[in-house]
């Protein structure tokens, strides 16, 4: 099924298994350009910083592990996008575009002037709209299990509309199972599947329905032909990387595979995630931040 892999990014959401030190966090909020409180905190110092852009169904908690890892050597921004978590959620298009700016709004209003956007699922599409729009304050891009061809093919009007009627008819039963088939793996730990689902079934529909057409019919080439900053992205091995498609829009495109883990590769593995995107973050400083 062609929309498969897309649903993993639509409906991926990511939860932590403890509490990271984020009680050292400095929270703020931002105001969107259509007027949503876009709330975050904010940890450590040092550049670039790094701007953590959770998935679908998520909020900005679910990134402690990495903010309390990496706000040693790095100012460490995480946020909610609009409908999520603490933010606002008085919008009208739940867009790839709208939650692009989302990001954008709390860079401007940290006065960050070079960030390294560390997108997960969801996340992926989003970074790529925050970085058209800021080109000159993105020092990287990381992509985490998610756009892994970009040449993807967008489902046809037929299965998007079978998708989004399914979802429509009994929301919490299809989201369920749609996230328990696609996202999980066998080495998936329950407590990760059951707050992972907690978190996603506390969307309301509205948004999450909307969130999902607009990442189903997402193109992410017109923004690569736009975006000059260097994307490396860690994926699991569950959907596989199409690397030679990917460098045909990115030369530069470089991976790391994490092996035997689910979509929630930040969480099954915690601490081999973190030394994956510390190299991540060295190689992006040698490549001067340009493909």
């Amino acid at each position: 099924m062609k929309t498969t892999l897309g649903l993993a990014v639509a409906l991926g959401a990511l939860s932590p298994l403890a509490r990271a030190d984020s009680q050292r966090a400095v929270p703020g909020t931002a105001t969107s350009p259509d007027g949503i409180a876009i709330r975050y905190h904010v940890a450590g110092k040092g550049d670039p910083a790094l701007v953590f852009v959770h998935c679908g169904g998520c909020e900005r908690g679910f990134w402690d592990g990495q903010v309390a890892h990496f706000a040693a050597k790095h100012r460490v921004v995480a946020l909610d996008l609009a409908g999520h978590g603490q933010s606002g959620s008085g919008r009208k298009d739940w867009t790839m575009p709208a939650f692009g700016q989302d990001v954008v709004s709390v860079v401007e209003a940290l006065g960050l002037k070079r960030v390294v956007l560390i997108g997960h699922s969801l996340g992926g599409p989003v970074v790529l709209e925050a970085a058209r729009r800021m080109p000159s304050r993105v020092a990287g891009l990381v992509l985490v299990d998610t756009l892994v061809d970009f040449e993807q093919k967008r489902p046809t009007a037929e299965e998007m509309e079978k998708v989004l009627s399914e979802l429509q008819a009994d929301y919490r039963a299809r989201t369920t199972a749609y996230v328990s088939q696609l996202l999980f793996s066998a080495s998936t730990p329950e407590s990760v599947k059951a707050r992972v689902l907690e978190a996603v079934l506390s969307v309301p529909q509205e948004i999450g329905v909307a969130s999902v057409r607009s990442s189903l019919t997402y193109d992410p080439l017109p923004a690569l032909r736009e975006i000059k900053a260097s994307i490396r992205a860690i994926n699991g091995d569950q959907f596989p990387t199409n690397v030679e498609n990917n460098r045909r829009h990115v030369p530069g495109y470089q991976v790391a595979i994490m092996k035997g883990v689910g979509h929630y590769l930040m969480l099954e593995q915690p601490e081999a995630f973190n030394a994956l995107l510390a190299q991540t973050l060295r190689e992006l400083a040698r490549s001067g931040g340009q493909r």
